[in-house]
């Protein structure tokens, strides 16, 4: 069966960096969206970055500039590089896949065809 195991999450100063891994099991996606979305105690989920099969990739206004999203194919895992943290990031992050070829269901619908189960940034000032 299809999984998607997160890691790479834990605590970090603000400013510091880290990079959260997914790693995809049961199947191809290279022909898939994938993405990464957080959230926030009270809050709404939020989608953070998306990459299309293609390479390109869409991300959220309060992280661009800090964030890089990117895959290895060969690998079969995704790729979120965090740079210049900031206390609001502080979230459970969650990798995500979509079987379609564009990104329109997940990056606008917020739907996707599997989730991880989430790895946890706490972003301390």
């Amino acid at each position: 069966q299809v999984q998607l195991v997160e890691s790479g999450g834990g605590p970090v100063q603000a400013g510091g960096s880290l990079r959260l891994s997914c790693a995809v099991s049961g199947y191809t996606y290279s022909s898939a969206c994938m993405g990464w979305f957080r959230q926030a105690p009270g809050k709404e989920r939020e989608g953070v970055a998306a990459i299309k099969s293609d390479g390109n990739a869409y991300y959220a206004d309060s992280v661009k500039g800090r964030f890089t999203i990117n895959k290895d194919n060969a690998k079969n895992t995704l790729y979120l590089q965090m740079n210049s943290l900031k206390p609001e990031d502080t979230a459970m992050y969650y990798c995500a896949v979509d079987r379609a070829p564009s990104c329109l269901k997940l990056w606008v619908g917020s739907e996707a065809s599997y989730w991880g189960q989430g790895t946890q940034v706490t972003v301390s000032s």
